[in-house]
């Protein structure tokens, strides 16, 4: 009996801590915003030193960053002095591997309040984020300019911890034409035609988005250009690679279908579409995509997928799955061709 009730105590003290997951978040938010990691990068720091210069109240500082240093993000010295940790630094701004904007991205309200209202999102099946601001993702964030820069920028710091693995694991033939789909501020682009020096490549987005591109580097000169368009209704034409990076994942199986319509409408004979998006694997383990998942659940509609899902979703858009690529990140290359 005493056993069971100890394993029990255990049980409530672990599902206890997840029950207050949603400080963990609110409290990177917050030191992210008031860039304390920045402010500690000369060296350590009190709280009240670091309350003078942030703006915000030391003693209430000290409980958050000690709450922090729980989980590895920032470390407390026996003379209260707080100091940066590996990861800590990864929310400094402009450092390699950064998630500064990531992070700012997460906790605006656009992520904060529909994950509020899950339970209404499993209920309905469908995100209550339409409801809370009065259109879908996309269509809200064109008409929010500040808002819209910092999920690109946002959306670029998670791009830049994948976009690396995937040019490297994919043998793009020399000579090749690739358009990114959707690509955002380019980074996979960039990447992709950093690692293959003779391929050029087409960076595909909305009007509003392109002008936040990072394609303008000196050994990228020549080799890319920039369109804007609506992938719902058409991309260019003729490539000989069409990348879809993390956008089938935002949007309903109905969606998707009409995005793969276009695609398909744009290739020639030999074409071939990369999926790069995470593949759910089987089983209770646990793996980011799942997490992912949740998260396109509550705000897009989206969902990530298994790998029977992308065969289907991909044969009902005109398609057969050629093969599926892993890479050494959470993404995947779903290779597809013309059914």
């Amino acid at each position: 009996m005493a056993s069971a009730q100890h394993d029990t105590a255990e049980l409530s003290a672990r599902l206890s801590e997840h029950m207050n997951g949603y400080l963990y978040t609110a409290s990177l938010y917050t030191v992210t915003r008031a860039n304390v990691a920045d402010k500690l990068a000369e060296g350590p720091l009190t709280p009240m030193q670091l309350g003078e210069s942030t703006g915000l109240n030391g003693p209430h500082l000290r409980r958050l960053m000690r709450y922090l240093a729980t989980r590895e993000v920032f470390r407390e010295d026996a003379e209260g002095r707080f100091h940066l940790t590996p990861m800590a630094e990864l929310l400094r701004e402009g450092v390699p591997g950064s998630l500064r904007d990531s992070f700012l991205m997460m906790g605006e309200d656009l992520y904060w309040k529909p994950i509020a209202k899950l339970h209404e999102t499993v209920r309905s099946g469908h995100t209550a984020f339409d409801d809370i601001f009065g259109a879908q993702f996309f269509p809200y964030l064109q008409s929010q300019p500040e808002l819209a820069s910092l999920f690109n920028r946002g959306a670029a710091g998670f791009s830049r911890l994948w976009a690396q693995s995937v040019a490297d694991t994919y043998p793009f033939p020399v000579g090749s034409k690739v358009v990114d789909v959707g690509g955002g501020t380019g980074g996979l682009l960039r990447a992709v035609l950093a690692a293959n020096p003779t391929v050029t490549g087409v960076l595909y987005d909305q009007e509003s988005v392109i002008p936040e591109h990072q394609l303008d580097t000196p050994e990228l000169e020549g080799r890319w250009s920039a369109q804007a368009g609506d992938f719902f209704q058409t991309v260019p034409q003729g490539a000989d690679y069409y990348l879809l990076k993390s956008v089938l994942h935002d949007w309903s199986d109905e969606d998707c279908l009409r995005i793969l319509k276009a695609v398909r409408s744009g290739m020639r004979k030999g074409s071939k579409l990369l999926v790069v998006d995470p593949v759910i694997p089987p089983g209770n383990e646990p793996d980011a995509s799942k997490t992912i998942d949740v998260m396109m659940m509550v705000v897009h509609d989206g969902k990530e997928r298994t790998q029977g899902e992308f065969t289907d979703i991909l044969a009902k858009g005109g398609f057969k799955v050629a093969r599926v690529l892993p890479t050494d990140s959470l993404m995947s290359i779903v290779e597809a061709e013309v059914a």
